[in-house]
C-alpha cells in the first residue's frame, strides 16, 4: 500500500469539520445529554465519527508508510506513538478511545451520560490536537 496524503489530508478536513461541530456542543452538561436524546445523539454520533475518522487516518499512515498492522483501535494510536507520529502525551490523552468508540457502536447498553459528556468536554482539544499532530507529520514525510 502506498501512502496516500490526499486521502489523509481530506480525512482531516472531514475532522476539522466535525471538532467544529463537537466545539458547538461541548458546553452540553450531564443534565441536559441525560434529558435531551437529540442533544445526546448528537454529541454520541459527533464523537463517534470523530473517533473513527482518528483511526481511518491512523491505520493508513501505519499500514502504507510503515507496514504496520495494527491489532485494534487502541492499537493504531499505540503505534502511531510508536513511530513518533503522535506525542506520548498526546497518545496518553487519546487513551481509551477505542474502548469508548466501540461503546458508542456496539456497547450503548453500557453509554451513560457522564461519559459522554467527559468525552465531549474533551473531545474539542484533543482532536485539534491530533489533527496538529498529524499535519506536522505530513510536512516532513509526505510531498
Amino acid at each position: 500500500m502506498v501512502l496516500r496524503p490526499e486521502a489523509v489530508r481530506a480525512r482531516l478536513l472531514k475532522l476539522e469539520q466535525v471538532v467544529s461541530r463537537l466545539q458547538q456542543l461541548s458546553g452540553l452538561g450531564q443534565r441536559e445529554l441525560r434529558e435531551d436524546f437529540r442533544a445526546a445523539w448528537t454529541a454520541e454520533r459527533g464523537l463517534q465519527l470523530a473517533a473513527e475518522i482518528v483511526f481511518d487516518i491512523g491505520n493508513h499512515i501505519l499500514s502504507a508508510h510503515f507496514a504496520v498492522t495494527a491489532e485494534d483501535y487502541e492499537d493504531i494510536l499505540t503505534q502511531l506513538a510508536a513511530q513518533r507520529v503522535l506525542d506520548p502525551a498526546l497518545r496518553e490523552r487519546l487513551r481509551g478511545l477505542g474502548g469508548f468508540r466501540n461503546i458508542l457502536v456496539h456497547g450503548y447498553l453500557a453509554l451513560d451520560s457522564d461519559r459522554v459528556a467527559d468525552a465531549l468536554s474533551r473531545a474539542p482539544s484533543d482532536f485539534s490536537d491530533f489533527m496538529a499532530a498529524i499535519r506536522n507529520w505530513l510536512a516532513t514525510n509526505a510531498p
